[in-house]
């Protein structure tokens, strides 16, 4: 049977709707390859290919004898980080992103490839399809993924899996008043202007859109913390 680019990205996107839908903890496993395919309905090759993807993105990582994790692949200092976000708040986190990601956007305009474009694309439009928050956020995490990826700077990114570990670990509180993000949700703007600013390859548009979203983010996230 002849494989078909198409077949493979069915398999990824299959892959990138189950970590968004499944409430699998940081580090926590996913099931065995054999029942990922039975659940997804892919082929193993697919499979592998698209956990290959995934893992290179820093959506998951793999350990022989013991299987595959959600999230970036652990740091020797994983203590240190734990210890990160016991001492951190959320405004603590917000100062931080805001001090890396919009250099992280002015770096992925100058050195991001076509694919990493389009990935960019596609985390977008899964944000605007989002039928729960859950599904919302997963894809959100994506799109700024996506975009440290596009630095291609290892050590940047591994900067910024730390910052995103810590993130994503902290207690954010935030109240749900909607079951899905409203069609008018400021987020979808914001992060077109920063895809477009960045496949534009304008350096300086894409850090100061970068800038602006967070602030946006920052704003909301302190308005439930008074």
């Amino acid at each position: 049977m002849t494989i078909t680019a198409s077949d493979e990205q069915s398999a990824l996107a299959a892959l990138r709707d189950f970590l968004a839908e499944e409430k699998i903890s940081l580090n926590g496993r996913l099931p065995a390859e054999r029942e990922l395919c039975r659940q997804l309905g892919v082929s193993r090759s697919h499979l592998r290919k698209g956990l290959a993807v995934l893992e290179a993105e820093g959506q998951i990582w793999r350990h022989v004898g013991r299987g595959t994790f959600v999230g970036p692949r652990p740091i020797p200092n994983l203590s240190d980080v734990e210890l990160l976000t016991n001492m951190t708040s959320p405004i603590a986190v917000m100062e931080a992103r805001m001090a890396v990601e919009p250099q992280l956007a002015r770096l992925a305009s100058l050195h991001g490839s076509e694919a990493d474009f389009a990935e960019m694309r596609q985390c977008n439009r899964r944000c605007r399809a989002a039928k729960t928050w859950r599904f919302y956020e997963a894809w959100d995490n994506n799109f700024h993924q996506a975009i440290a990826a596009a630095t291609q700077n290892k050590l940047l990114i591994s900067l910024f899996d730390t910052l995103n570990i810590v993130r994503r670990s902290v207690v954010w509180g935030q109240l749900r008043l909607t079951r899905l993000p409203p069609s008018d949700h400021a987020s979808f703007h914001e992060h077109d202007e920063i895809y477009d600013a960045i496949a534009s390859r304008d350096p300086d548009a894409a850090a100061e859109c970068m800038r602006t979203h967070l602030k946006t983010v920052r704003d909301r996230v302190l308005s439930t913390l008074d």
